[in-house]
């Protein structure tokens, strides 16, 4: 697949990102595929994608795990489980130690996550289960990585379930967050050097109500159903 990595161009928001990728995913031979838009912004950008392709709209909840005190430095993410598969916690204790948290701090913040992404679930799905993904092609859409730790989260448990081919897909990285996914076919369009906030290369970025993922998964619910 070619992603068009050396382009500078600003997306305009994240559903003409969610268009461009998918003019490159249309190609890319998937066979019975499902995309999983992680929560929030990854829905939006999900959105174009599945329609392209033609196949249901799912959300996906991960959360970054921030440290104390400093709730935009990413120590690590937590991911929903996909059953029959538990939830998968990663702490990067690098930065942790860093940062000089204790464990008992950080097992508190881990909670506190763990709490908003069930809250998340039953929002989004309301006690429904994700579809099962073992054999099949899944393509994870987020709307940019920063440190790529919520996106490593989910890849890992999606991982578990053994699907056919797993696809990350972004508009924007930095080319040293991708390093943690050579287990996983990476389309990124920007890959910018050097690089400061995902917000940087969006015309719009607003941020994304629940309102919203509700109102788009609901869309695609009952085009599915006509």
């Amino acid at each position: 697949m070619n992603d068009s990595t050396n382009d500078t161009t600003r997306f305009a928001d994240r559903v003409q990102a969610g268009e461009l990728l998918a003019d490159v995913l249309v190609d890319a031979g998937l066979k019975d595929p499902i995309v999983l838009g992680l929560a929030r912004g990854g829905v939006v950008v999900g959105g174009p994608i599945a329609q392209r392709l033609g196949v249901p709209l799912e959300v996906f909840v991960a959360r970054k795990l921030g440290a104390p005190n400093q709730p935009e430095l990413a120590v690590g993410a937590l991911a929903e489980g996909v059953s029959p598969h538990g939830e998968v916690v990663n702490v990067e204790r690098a930065a942790v130690d860093a940062v000089g948290a204790t464990k008992k701090v950080i097992d508190l913040r881990i909670h506190e996550e763990h709490e908003e992404l069930v809250r998340r679930q039953n929002i989004y799905r309301g006690g429904r289960k994700l579809p099962d993904t073992t054999g099949r092609d899944v393509v994870v859409v987020d709307d940019g990585i920063a440190t790529g730790h919520t996106a490593r989260a989910a890849c890992t448990a999606i991982t578990a379930t053994r699907p056919s081919r797993l696809l990350l897909a972004v508009p924007v990285s930095p080319r040293s967050a991708l390093q943690q996914f050579s287990d996983v076919e990476v389309v990124a369009l920007r890959r910018p050097h050097p690089f400061h906030a995902v917000g940087q290369w969006f015309e719009s970025f607003d941020p994304v109500s629940d309102a919203e993922i509700l109102e788009l998964l609901d869309s695609f619910q009952r085009t599915a159903s006509e």
